[in-house]
């Protein structure tokens, strides 16, 4: 067998791709489609008296102008009531298809123009004239949970929607005998996803049979089928969700929006094609937002820096709505640890809503945020202890003779969590031999000497990836020898085909050429989860890789009675099985599913059943977690608070690699979101909840000038908890990247002592901490 798994094999979503021959929503061409744009709310919080639609219904090319009145003949229901995986009664925290009554937060769409251009529509929603009664709105979620706050929406009776905790062992005995306790504050600010492509829609009605296909820029198709289904009046049979190219993810895109809601609702009531594209403006306002929280952390720890116990207060921001179950702060709580052994643990968590956009995953749901909490506390605790950072860490990571490693914590499915595999010990030493870490002092002390102040800072990270419970994967082989791959995972640009193109290569023996990958789509497979949570490579692959074998094994059972031989003695190579050591004596694939098709009045051989396929759904409850250990050396310019990143060392361990390549690049893409989480990205709202941030002039990404060359370096420790031994890889590299960053930034500032307990943390700030500083000693370590 031809080893393709762990070969950086070129990609092949990337041939059509490069040409210009990739296929986006808005490049589906569909005759007499009609184009929505939204009439959007100006205000965070107001009461909408009423709606005048009729110039807007006058001007050409308009096809209707609708409210939620309009589309309620065809919505089973007009809120979009979801199932809360939680338990946690949410019926009034899902928005609306399109807002009735009272406007929550700024871009909430109220009212949704269709006309023969996206121009026309454009235009039109404009001239849409909405009288507003404009209320008081509140957009501090430190006030919003006061309970005399002013409520975010008249309906509810208090902001503050759950409340939680997330514990173990005996806090308060841990904390009253510690030799040493610290506590630090740590505010968190929200930033957005931003693919290249936004988020969009096209409802295309078929006029034959009234049937529809939504082809849609998502990570979840089936779960955008079933959400369709249960709020719009459509048969199940006349339904088909699709996914063409998708330009990146990044977590919001597993949602369901009001938006697309509304576009299929208008598509089945004027029974016309109807299709919306996201503007970036729209992406500001409405896409999901997240890591807006506030931490209130203490830490008990003995002489020698080892944890006795850590407990806290986690304030979350929901923003105005729910747009699926409220799960990040319960995976910040419940993260919160990270590879640390921490005997004694308490976090009360508080869920509040403002006025604000939506909260939900952007890449890391909830782990970046409590790495950096779990980050800063070890910074902490080796700053007021007088001991090097990467000591105090050291003496604290779980060690490799106690992996399996089980926390007495329950994720949100219920199962236990249990660190299945790695070296936390060996990733942070390796990083350290890297980076450095030992001679930097010196080298540190001589830059002071020249005037620069560069530092350096490290943070380690867990990731529970491959979340279940299932994902589709079925492997057919057609009478040409062309191999087929099914799945319900969504591809978004990270090299997903290419991973199951490999996986299902290798077990067959066929090209990549040879193999096609259709994901994402409900009419080639009827059950399918989608991407988040870094889990389609260990899902999607394990079901692709089971499948795989089971087809193999059935070729081999066929081959062995046409070729008279047992079937150990045959291998798979050139698109065929064959006789091991004579390989002109063989099979091919296209003839053995051409065989297994049937003819009338011939049989099978005995033990194997018609067709060359296998439909596998690999089951999985428990999480396979990725580590990383990253290292930052930075400069700072005190006189600007302009910060220079010099050196970025990113280690990972996601388990078995399948195709390095790809892996190493989405590692250094998490890091760049990293970088931006640290440094740039800011979602800005005034105090009223005004967006104050909404073009890329007001909210930056880091850009080539401010990416560092990375080193990447990898370790494998295949988990036990799937057949490929494989972790996810797209999430991990961004949650410890903002705590090394600030680590560094604060190293380099030890001068002037200065502490950092927010990001982004933006230049204007630093100067202000340095300013507070200057002329201060610390007793600050290495």
């Amino acid at each position: 067998m031809r080893q393709l798994i762990g070969q950086s094999l070129p990609r092949v979503e990337d041939k059509a791709l490069l040409r210009g021959q990739g296929r986006f929503v808005d490049d589906i061409a569909v005759p007499n489609v009609l184009h929505a744009a939204f009439v959007r709310s100006p205000h965070p919080h107001a009461h909408i008296r009423g709606i005048d639609t009729a110039e807007a219904a006058r001007l050409a090319g308009v096809v209707r102008v609708l409210t939620l009145n309009d589309l309620s003949t065809v919505l089973l229901h007009e809120r979009m009531l979801r199932r809360s995986n939680s338990g946690t009664a949410l019926e009034k925290v899902w928005p609306y298809a399109l807002c009735p009554r009272e406007v929550s937060f700024v871009g909430e769409a109220v009212a949704m123009v269709v006309a023969e251009s996206r121009y026309i529509a454009e235009d039109a929603a404009n001239m849409v004239t909405v009288d507003y009664d404009v209320l008081d709105s509140i957009a501090d979620c430190t006030q919003a949970v006061r309970p005399d706050a002013l409520c975010v929406r008249e309906e509810l009776k208090s902001n503050t929607i759950a409340t939680f905790k997330v514990g173990y062992g005996d806090v308060e005995e841990a904390f009253r005998r510690a030799p040493h306790v610290f506590s630090q504050t740590l505010s968190q600010h929200r930033g957005c996803a931003h693919p290249l492509e936004g988020r969009g829609l096209l409802a295309e009605v078929m006029p034959s049979d009234d049937s529809l296909i939504v082809w849609a820029s998502t990570q979840k198709a089936h779960d955008l089928a079933s959400t369709i289904l249960s709020l719009v009046d459509i048969d199940e049979r006349k339904l088909r969700v699709a996914t063409p190219d998708v330009g990146g993810g990044f977590g919001p895109k597993l949602c369901v929006y009001p938006e697309d809601i509304a576009v299929v609702a208008a598509a089945r009531l004027l029974r016309r094609s109807v299709k919306w594209i996201e503007d970036r403006r729209e992406h500001f306002t409405n896409a999901a937002q997240e890591r807006d929280q506030q931490w209130s952390m203490h830490i008990a720890v003995d002489g020698e820096g080892k944890i006795l116990g850590v407990r806290g207060d986690l304030l979350h921001d929901q923003g105005a709505y729910a747009l699926q179950d409220v799960n990040l702060p319960y995976n910040s709580a419940s993260a919160t640890t990270g590879p640390y052994i921490v005997p004694a643990f308490a976090m009360n968590v508080a869920v509040v809503m403002t006025n604000k956009g939506p909260v939900s995953s952007v890449r890391g749901a909830g782990y970046p945020q409590a790495t950096f909490a779990i980050e800063r506390l070890m910074d902490l605790v080796a700053g007021e202890l007088g001991l090097d950072r990467a000591l105090v860490r050291r003496r604290n990571l779980i060690p490799p003779d106690k992996m399996p490693y089980e926390l007495p914590i329950k994720a949100r499915s219920g199962s236990g969590i249990k660190y299945d595999s790695g070296d936390y010990h060996a990733a942070l030493a390796t990083v350290l031999e890297k980076s450095g870490w030992n001679d930097f002092p010196a080298r540190q002390a001589k830059a002071l000497a020249e005037g620069r102040y560069i530092g350096i800072g490290l943070a380690n990270a867990v990731k529970g990836t491959g979340r279940g419970p299932f994902e589709s994967g079925t492997v057919k082989v057609s009478p040409s020898g062309k191999v087929s791959i099914f799945t319900g995972a969504a591809p978004m640009g990270q090299g997903l085909a290419s991973a199951l193109t490999q996986i299902c290569a290798e077990q067959l023996g066929v090209d990549a050429d040879d193999v096609r990958v259709v994901a994402g789509d409900t009419a080639t497979v009827s059950l399918g989860m989608g991407g988040f949570a870094s889990r389609q490579l260990v899902t999607a692959g394990s079901s692709v890789l089971l499948a795989s074998r089971a087809v193999a094994a059935k070729v081999k059972t066929l081959a062995s009675h046409m070729l008279e031989v047992a079937e150990q003695d045959l291998e798979f190579a050139d698109g065929a099985v064959r006789v091991v050591g004579a390989p002109q004596l063989n099979v091919r694939l296209a003839e053995a599913a051409r065989i297994l098709q049937g003819a009338p009045g011939y049989g099978f051989p005995p033990g194997v059943e018609p067709g060359l396929e296998s439909n596998i759904q690999w089951r999985t409850d428990a999480l396979a977690y990725a580590n990383a250990c990253h290292a930052v050396e930075v400069e700072v310019d005190v006189e600007t608070g302009n910060v220079h990143i010099l050196r970025y060392i990113a280690l990972q361990d996601s388990g078995r690699l399948v195709n390095p390549m790809i892996v190493d690049g989405q590692v250094r893409g998490g890091v760049v979101h990293g970088i931006g989480n640290a440094l740039f990205e800011w979602m800005g709202y005034d105090d009223k909840g005004q967006p104050v941030t909404m073009t890329f002039a007001d909210y930056l990404l880091p850009s080539a000038t401010e990416v560092p060359m990375f080193e990447t370096l990898y370790m494998e420790s295949p988990s036990p908890l799937n057949p490929l031994g494989a972790k996810g890889v797209g999430e991990v590299g961004t949650v410890p990247a903002a705590p090394a960053i600030v680590s560094a930034i604060e190293n380099a500032l030890k001068p002037f002592g200065v502490r950092i307990s927010q990001v982004p943390i933006f230049p204007v700030r630093l100067i202000e901490l340095i300013e507070a500083g200057r002329g201060a000693s610390t007793g600050f370590a290495h």
